[in-house]
C-alpha cells in the first residue's frame, strides 16, 4: 500500500506531470512561431501578371492531351493598385477550398495548410477550408475534414502531414477522375490545392485540365525532400531554386552524421556508411556533404559523367575505342573508395564518414542496364499476361529461371533478346541479396526501389574484398606516428633508430609505414634477420611485435540509412518561412483565377527580402519518359548540376576534407534543426553558394 501511494504521489506531483506532458516547451514554442510574410501578403489584395519573358518549350504530347493549360504563362502575384468594389467583392467572395497531401511526407507541409488557411480566412471569414483524407484516396472516396482554426493551430510549424494524413494512390483513370470532379462539386469547391513531388504536380495538371469546364481550378506545391523539382527556364532563369523540405531533411540527416563524425574521432576504429535518401538526384549528398564536410560523399551524377582516362590511354595505344571507360563500373567505384581508406590509413586514420546517394546504383553503367531491362521484362509480362509478375513468380529462384528462359531462347526467340547469355552470366555474379533487391517490386509508379536494397552492403563488400588483397600486398597499412614510435621503443630500452630504416618504407617521415614486404611476423622476422638485427634462432622482440601489430588495419564499418527520419523532422527556419510563403502564393493564385499553376517563390536562394511569390505552368515542365515500360508524361526530376556554384566548390574541397594528411580532420558540426534564433541558417548551404554572381556582374 506504501509504494502505491508513493507512486500516486509521484505521478501527480507537478515536476512528473510538467516533464512527462505530451506538450514540452519546444513543441508550444514552434506553435507560436510565425514565419515572416513576403512584403505582397502584407499590402492586401492582388493581381496575376504575366512574365512571357520566362521561356519553356511545349512537349507535342503534353500539348496534345493537356490543350486548356498548355498556354498557361509564368505568373507574377503583384500588388493591385486601385481595385473598383466589384474586384474587391469578387477576390474577397466566400469560396470552398479543397487540399490534399500527396507522396511522403516533407517537413512544412502543415505550414503550406496554414498559410493557405489563413489567407482565405483573412480576406473572407466564412470561407471554408476541406482537407482530403489519407491522400488521393480521400478525394476519390470523398473522406474529408473541415479544417478548423484549431486543428491549424495545434500543426503550426511541425513536422509530418498528420493533419490530414497522406496517401500514393495516382489519379490515373477516367474512373478516379470522374469521383474526384464529383467529391470537389458536391462539396462546392471553387479549388483544389494538391501538396507533392513531381508525380503529384503531373496528377495536378491532369485533375486541372479534367476540371477545367467544371470552373474548378487546380494549383500544384513542389514537395520533396529529394530536392529533385527545380524549374530552370529555357533560358537558364531559375523560377524554383529547391522544393519545401529538402533544407529541414538535410539538416537533420547532417546533425546524425556530424554526430557519428564525432564517434570515429572518438573510437578511430570506424569507417561510418551513410546512406541518404535521393533515388534519382544526389541533392541531399551534396547539401550534407556541405553541411558535414564529410571524408568522402559520392555524387551520383559525377560518377555517371566519370571517364577512365587510363582505359582510355590503353585503348588509344591499341589504336581501339573501350566503351567501358566512359561511366564508371562497380569494380572501379570500390576501387576509388579503397584508395580513400588506404590514404587516410597512412595517416593513422583507419576511420571516416562516408555518404552515398540512395539510388546511386542508377549512375552506374552496368547496373543501370540491368535496371532498365528488368523494368521492361516485367513490364511487357504483366502487359502480355495480364497478370503480376512478381505474384506469378514470388521467389528469387523462380524469377531467375524466367530470365535464364528468355536468355535460352525459350521465350524472347527473336534474334537480340532483351536478355541474352551475358545478361545472364552477369547478373549471376552478383550476391543473391542484391539480386533480389534488382528484382523487387516496383512502386506505384513503375520505379525501382532502391530504398529496398542494401546498397551500401554491396558496395562495401566489394571495397572489404579489395582492402583484403591490398592488405596481402602491403599496401594497406595504418601509418604510426614517428613521436610515438619513438615513445615505445625508448620505453623498451630499444635503440628506434637501429630498427627504424629496416621496418618502416619512409623512416624520415612524420607517420611511419610498415615496408610493402612485411605482411605478417614471419617476414617481419626474415626482415629482421637480413638486416642483421636478430639471429634467425631468436624471438622477435615484443615491442616490435607490438609495432607490426599496431601497422595492420582492421576494416570496420558502420552501416546506417537517413530517410524517414528526416521527411518526418520538424521545419527548419527556411521551411517553415517558405512553406507558409507558398500557402499564401496558392490563395493569390486562386483568387487571380488560375489553373494548373505551381504555386512557387522565385529567388529562394537570395535573402528573404528577395522573395517573389509566382505561378508556374505545369504543363510547360512534362515530358514523355518511360515508366512500366509505357512512355507517359512526368515533370522532369532535376539532377544535380556539374557546373553549379555548390557542387564546383565542394569538388574544390573533398581533397581538403579528406584529410589523407598529418594535421585535423575538418568535420563541421551544423547543429539541430531549428525554427528561430540568430544563429539558425536562412537557406541550405548550396543555394547560398548558387547565389553568388560572377565576378562581372551584381
Amino acid at each position: 500500500m506504501g509504494s502505491e501511494i508513493e507512486l500516486d504521489y509521484l505521478l501527480n506531483h507537478p515536476i512528473a506531470n510538467s516533464v512527462t506532458a505530451d506538450l514540452n516547451s519546444e513543441t508550444i514554442a514552434r506553435r507560436s512561431f510565425v514565419p515572416k510574410k513576403i512584403q505582397i501578403f502584407t499590402q492586401g489584395y492582388s493581381l496575376l501578371k504575366d512574365q512571357p519573358q520566362y521561356r519553356f518549350s511545349n512537349d507535342k504530347e503534353a500539348q496534345k492531351v493537356l490543350p486548356d493549360i498548355i498556354n498557361n504563362k509564368v505568373q507574377k502575384v503583384t500588388p493591385s493598385g486601385k481595385l473598383s468594389e466589384t474586384q474587391k467583392q469578387n477576390f474577397s467572395k466566400k469560396r470552398n477550398t479543397g487540399v490534399v497531401f500527396s507522396g511522403g511526407p516533407a517537413p512544412g507541409g502543415h505550414n503550406v495548410i496554414a498559410g493557405l488557411f489563413d489567407e482565405i480566412k483573412k480576406y473572407n471569414p466564412e470561407s471554408k477550408l476541406f482537407g482530403f483524407l489519407m491522400g488521393t484516396d480521400g478525394l476519390i472516396e470523398s473522406q474529408y475534414i473541415e479544417i478548423t482554426k484549431e486543428i491549424v493551430d495545434t500543426h503550426r510549424n511541425m513536422g509530418g502531414f498528420s493533419m490530414i494524413k497522406t496517401g500514393r494512390t495516382k489519379i490515373d483513370s477516367n474512373k478516379k477522375m470522374d469521383s474526384s470532379l464529383k467529391t470537389c462539386m458536391n462539396l462546392g469547391l471553387e479549388a483544389l490545392v494538391v501538396i507533392g513531388g513531381d508525380d503529384s504536380n503531373t496528377n495536378a495538371a491532369f485533375l486541372a485540365q479534367y476540371f477545367k469546364k467544371s470552373g474548378i481550378k487546380v494549383i500544384g506545391v513542389p514537395k520533396t525532400i529529394d530536392g529533385d523539382i527545380q524549374v530552370t527556364t529555357d533560358d537558364g532563369d531559375v523560377l524554383c531554386a529547391i522544393s519545401f523540405g529538402f533544407h529541414s531533411a538535410a539538416r537533420a540527416f547532417s546533425q546524425n552524421i556530424s554526430n557519428l563524425s564525432n564517434d570515429g574521432q572518438s573510437t578511430v576504429k570506424y569507417w561510418h556508411v551513410c546512406k541518404v535518401m535521393g533515388r534519382v538526384a544526389s541533392h541531399l549528398t551534396l547539401e550534407t556533404a556541405l553541411q558535414t564536410h564529410a571524408t568522402l560523399s559520392l555524387i551520383g551524377e559525377e560518377l555517371a559523367d566519370y571517364v577512365d582516362q587510363d582505359r582510355l590511354g590503353k585503348a588509344r595505344e591499341n589504336k581501339t575505342i573501350d566503351y567501358n571507360a566512359f561511366g564508371i563500373t562497380l569494380r572501379h567505384l570500390s576501387r576509388l573508395i579503397c584508395d580513400t581508406i588506404v590514404k587516410r590509413a597512412s595517416f593513422g586514420k583507419n576511420y571516416g564518414i562516408m555518404i552515398i546517394p540512395e539510388g546511386i546504383l542508377e549512375f552506374i553503367n552496368e547496373i543501370q542496364v540491368f535496371i532498365i531491362k528488368l523494368n521492361k521484362i516485367i513490364a511487357e509480362y504483366n502487359t502480355i499476361h495480364d497478370q503480376d509478375f512478381h505474384r506469378a513468380f514470388p521467389g528469387l529462384n523462380e524469377k531467375l529461371d524466367y530470365l535464364r528462359w528468355i536468355s535460352q531462347g525459350m521465350i524472347d526467340k527473336s534474334a537480340f533478346p532483351i536478355w541474352n547469355l551475358r545478361d545472364d552470366e552477369l547478373f549471376n555474379q552478383l550476391p543473391p541479396f542484391f539480386r533480389a533487391g534488382l528484382l523487387v517490386e516496383r512502386d506505384l509508379h513503375g520505379n525501382f526501389q532502391f530504398s529496398q536494397v542494401k546498397t551500401e552492403k554491396m558496395i562495401m563488400d566489394m571495397v572489404k574484398e579489395y582492402l583484403g588483397v591490398l592488405k596481402e600486398q602491403g599496401v594497406y597499412k595504418i601509418g604510426i606516428k614517428n613521436s610515438e614510435y619513438n615513445s615505445i621503443m625508448d620505453s623498451s630500452h630499444l635503440n628506434p633508430d637501429l630498427y627504424r630504416s629496416a621496418i618502416f618504407r619512409n623512416p624520415g617521415d612524420k607517420y611511419l609505414l610498415v615496408k610493402e614486404t612485411i605482411i605478417s611476423q614471419k617476414t617481419l622476422k626474415q626482415t629482421l634477420v637480413s638486416n642483421e638485427l636478430m639471429d634467425a634462432e631468436e624471438n622477435i622482440p615484443g615491442t616490435i611485435v607490438e609495432i607490426f601489430k599496431k601497422s595492420q588495419p582492421d576494416f570496420k564499418t558502420q552501416t546506417h540509412f537517413y530517410g524517414y527520419d528526416g521527411r518526418g523532422s520538424a521545419p527548419s527556419h527556411f521551411d517553415c518561412n517558405y512553406t507558409y510563403n507558398l500557402g499564401m502564393t496558392a490563395f493569390h493564385l486562386i483568387a487571380g483565377n488560375a489553373t494548373g499553376q505551381m504555386a512557387a517563390i522565385r529567388n529562394l536562394e537570395m535573402e528573404f527580402e528577395k522573395w517573389e511569390p509566382i505561378g508556374i505552368p505545369i504543363a510547360k515542365l512534362m515530358h514523355l519518359e518511360e515508366r512500366k515500360g509505357k512512355l507517359e508524361l512526368v515533370i522532369e526530376k532535376s539532377l544535380v548540376d556539374l557546373n553549379s556554384n555548390g557542387f564546383r566548390v565542394y569538388k574544390a574541397l573533398r581533397e581538403k576534407w579528406l584529410a589523407a594528411d598529418e594535421g585535423l580532420d575538418h568535420y563541421r558540426q551544423p547543429g539541430p534543426v531549428r525554427f528561430d534564433g540568430e544563429t539558425e541558417e536562412d537557406r541550405p548551404i548550396s543555394l547560398v553558394l548558387n547565389s553568388i554572381s560572377p565576378k562581372n556582374k551584381s
